[in-house]
């Protein structure tokens, strides 16, 4: 029994489509990868750029620099969460250098690194920023 003017797609049209969609992932795969871990890099300069803005602010009102909790606490938390003495966002990890600076090293600048684990090397992800407002990839991103 033949049926005549059938309707749908053949089992080759179909694989052929999925061969194509295939192809298609895995040459745009990569791009999209990259271009996330692009956005994360520029999400921890801007944090970077923010917090040195932050931290002019915070000094003319204290007299000194911010330590990273008193700095998250003064803008209502937009840099992330605090954890013990570190900042998380995203996938970068804030830290002041010294770790636990006093208030007169505070009174003389600050130190905020950004590091972030690289997948497949051995070498992190550094980004500083100092009280001059000089940011600094220590480690290319």
């Amino acid at each position: 029994m033949q049926y005549k003017n059938q309707k749908g797609f053949s089992l080759i049209e179909l694989i052929l489509v999925l061969v194509i969609i295939s192809i298609l992932a895995t040459i745009t795969f990569p791009f999209l990868l990259k271009a996330r871990t692009t956005a994360e890099n520029k999400n921890a300069l801007a944090t970077l750029r923010t917090a040195s803005s932050a931290q002019v602010n915070f000094f003319s009102q204290n007299g000194r620099f911010a330590r990273l909790s008193e700095l998250n606490t003064s803008q209502n938390g937009v840099f992330g969460t605090v954890t013990g003495t570190d900042l998380v966002r995203g996938k970068f990890t804030f830290q002041m250098a010294p770790i636990t600076p006093t208030d007169s090293q505070l009174r003389d600048g600050y130190s905020i690194v950004a590091t972030k684990a690289v997948a497949g090397t051995d070498l992190p992800c550094i980004i500083s920023v100092d009280q001059n407002g000089f940011i600094l990839e220590i480690t290319s991103c």
